[in-house]
């Protein structure tokens, strides 16, 4: 078209980032440690994890108890690979983006623990009350300094918190074997 301008639109101006804050590789491992463990001990496993889920998570385990980090790192590569596979039921959004809220529970009718007694339904649960003003706190810094080292101090401590309370997921249990067939009498 004559006389248009010939020349691309000005760019939108860019915000300046953040900058990095150094991570340690403790906590790097830590950071992906805690959430694994809260999400295989999520009710989706109907019962408990597949043991091919927990090998990858035990070995990182064990490394990160070690003060093996880098092997706990990539054990937690071979979990996130795992949990990517279509045999597993998909992960709830929270437990991949981890900035999403946490949705509301299931009505009583379709939770499975409705059915359970009422002391072995409590025992499930596991409070922890007490991150509540360490997280508030973490909000607070998140919200006027951005993500800093107070920040990831706060949420550190959180995760520590949930990985010494959060019990370690079990295996499946396998269907006990089926009885042998009796011998009959005249085969002897």
């Amino acid at each position: 078209m004559p006389g248009a301008p010939n020349r691309p639109p000005d760019p939108a101006p860019t915000v300046p980032a953040a900058p990095p804050v150094p991570v340690t590789p403790q906590q790097a491992a830590l950071r992906r440690l805690a959430p694994s463990r809260v999400a295989l001990r999520l009710d989706l496993w109907k019962g408990a994890p597949h043991p091919e889920l927990l090998a990858p998570f035990d070995k990182a385990e064990a490394a990160f108890a070690a003060g093996d980090f880098p092997n706990a790192t990539s054990a937690l590569d071979l979990l996130a690979v795992r949990f990517a596979e279509p045999r597993w039921p998909t992960l709830p959004a929270p437990f991949k983006l981890l900035r999403v809220p946490i949705p509301a529970p299931m009505p009583p009718a379709w939770n499975p623990e409705h059915g359970l007694p009422p002391a072995e339904r409590d025992a499930r649960g596991v409070p922890l009350t007490e991150l509540a003003p360490v997280l508030a706190e973490a909000r607070t810094l998140l919200d006027t300094e951005g993500p800093g080292a107070a920040f990831y101090e706060r949420i550190d401590r959180a995760w520590e918190t949930v990985r010494a309370r959060v019990p370690r997921p079990e295996a499946a249990r396998g269907r006990p074997a089926p009885p042998a067939p009796e011998p009959e009498a005249g085969a002897a």
